[in-house]
């Protein structure tokens, strides 16, 4: 929890899930890159995500968990590229969760909802 000033007044803000693109697949890993996360143009849109956006990767086929950062992914290829360092972390068929957090004041916890998208195995929503 965080305690920040708003108009004048002391709020508690709560770290909430903001976007959460479910179940994608991992379409590509790139080592030799300086890192990130690029996700389909359409996909970014569609749950509410930012260029240069702030990430956690969740791999459930190994377990491993990561922090990087959304670039652009080529418009309906319906690509998710793992790339520099992270790639270690992941292959080619990997199912993967990708989440954003926010911060919201802890008054508007019970009217919050999150944008989810679950994906088919092409990474289409579904």
């Amino acid at each position: 929890m965080r305690i920040v000033m708003i108009k004048g007044k002391f709020m508690n803000l709560i770290t909430v899930l903001k976007s959460k693109l479910h179940r994608a697949t991992v379409t590509e890993t790139e080592l030799d890159y300086e890192g990130s996360i690029a996700v389909d143009r359409d996909l970014i849109e569609a749950v509410g995500l930012h260029v240069y956006e702030k990430v956690q990767v969740l791999n459930l086929n190994n377990g491993a968990r990561f922090e990087t950062y959304v670039i652009e992914g080529k418009r309906g290829k319906r690509d998710i590229c793992i790339k520099g360092a992270a790639a270690r972390l992941a292959h080619k068929g990997d199912i993967v969760i990708i989440i954003a957090y926010t911060h919201i004041p802890e008054s508007e916890v019970a009217s919050w909802k999150p944008t989810i998208i679950t994906l088919d195995p092409d990474n289409n929503p579904i």
